[in-house]
């Protein structure tokens, strides 16, 4: 069987006579139609050639061994990339894209997690990232992203899924992250794998777990009780700051003195601290300036407002706890302070909730009210920040004192 002459083939060989053709020391060709050929190398080697014309040159393109790649795959890959050449595209460039190597999904996850190293808050946040993910990747981090099914997902999150709900979450929305990401990079196609594995899922039923927070009716015999307590002073003052400002334990601990403007009576937290990754400008009450000052007398030439041991290091982020501890009040948290003014603010004033919202450094879940809603509202939480630490630093009566 040959090249027939006058007309060009259609589907002229068989699988019969590609086992059968040999080279019989010199190099054969036998056509097979629409450009396929079957090449019979002198050293024995049998393997197809696709002859097309790219971009008005002509090119072979080989589609492999015969050993690899049968009759019928041959020609459906030769018709595929001739309708690409036909179209104008490069068969060869999509040749070479399709030989690419899929990763597994452990190598994917990996290089998303480089990719995004540098939008995590911090080292811890992300190792976090990577060792959510230990038990998927035990489940099938070792196969190839293209061969992973929706009911490998199922069955790598639903023993932990009620256990730990939120982690749970966590996990399905960094494996679904991971699959998008693949699909980018064309290492795989179709739905993404994750999609609607939660509808078959049990639904959580766990409610939520708030700090313990103190009524804020007891807020100013707290710090009067704290002003006292056996803690260093330093940590005192850090703990009353925290209380005034409404803030987070760790924007606290890690406040910087080129953070601060005592004039302005202002602290402005960067952004690469805050929870939502937007800087925060906290309004200083007199009080919270005197608290301040007191911590500079005290400064030693480090950066921290309120240092550690270590000039270099700010205060361990268990130092509230202990002092919790020693004052044996296991009802409250440093966090619940937080949840302490908000009360206050809802029902001993009439400032909006926008303003109360603003001072917590609370992103506004309402889209079209935080569209419209472009201003941090800083004069008005000016206010708000004084009247909550007259209230918070009051002395208490008799009754409270007691409480």
């Amino acid at each position: 069987m040959g090249e027939q002459e006058g007309r060009h083939p259609h589907y002229a060989l068989t699988a019969k006579a590609v086992k059968a053709l040999k080279s019989s020391g010199h190099t054969k060709r036998l056509a097979d139609g629409g450009g396929l050929y079957l090449f019979a190398a002198s050293s024995g080697t049998k393997s197809w050639v696709l002859r097309t014309v790219v971009k008005g040159k002509r090119c072979d393109i080989g589609l492999g061994s015969v050993d690899l790649v049968s009759l019928a795959e041959a020609r459906d890959e030769a018709l595929r990339l001739r309708k690409i050449a036909r179209a104008g595209g490069d068969p060869l460039a999509e040749r070479r894209h399709s030989r690419r190597t899929v990763p597994t999904f452990e190598v994917a996850a990996k290089e998303v997690h480089a990719a995004h190293s540098t939008s995590f808050k911090n080292e811890k946040h992300g190792k976090q990232w990577l060792a959510s993910l230990s038990d998927v990747f035990t489940a099938f981090g070792g196969k190839r992203v293209d061969a992973i099914a929706s009911a490998d997902i199922l069955a790598a999150l639903s023993p932990q899924w009620l256990l730990r709900p939120e982690t749970s979450r966590r996990v399905l929305q960094r494996v679904r992250m991971v699959f998008e990401w693949c699909k980018a990079q064309g290492y795989c196609s179709g739905d993404n794998p994750t999609q609607g594995v939660t509808k078959v899922l049990p639904k959580h039923r766990t409610p939520p777990v708030h700090h313990p927070a103190l009524p804020f009716q007891h807020v100013a015999s707290f710090v009067h009780a704290l002003r006292d307590a056996d803690a260093a002073e330093s940590v005192r003052l850090a703990f009353e700051f925290t209380i005034l400002c409404a803030t987070r334990t760790s924007e606290t601990l890690n406040a910087t003195w080129n953070e601060i403007d005592l004039d302005g009576k202002t602290w402005t937290i960067p952004g690469e601290r805050m929870k939502a990754g937007v800087a925060h400008r906290v309004p200083l009450s007199d009080r919270a300036v005197e608290i301040l000052k007191r911590a500079q007398a005290m400064a030693d030439g480090g950066p921290f407002v309120f240092p550690g041991r270590k000039a270099k290091k700010p205060l361990s982020n268990m130092v509230f706890l202990m002092v919790l501890r020693r004052m044996k009040r296991d009802d409250v948290t440093a966090h619940g302070f937080r949840s302490s003014f908000r009360d206050w603010a809802a029902e001993r004033t009439n400032v909006s909730r926008a303003v109360c919202e603003a001072a917590l450094a609370h992103t506004l879940r309402d889209k079209t009210e935080a569209a419209y809603n472009r201003t941090d509202l800083f004069d008005r939480r000016r206010e708000l920040m004084a009247a909550w630490s007259a209230f918070a630093t009051a002395k208490p009566t008799d009754e409270e004192a007691k409480a």
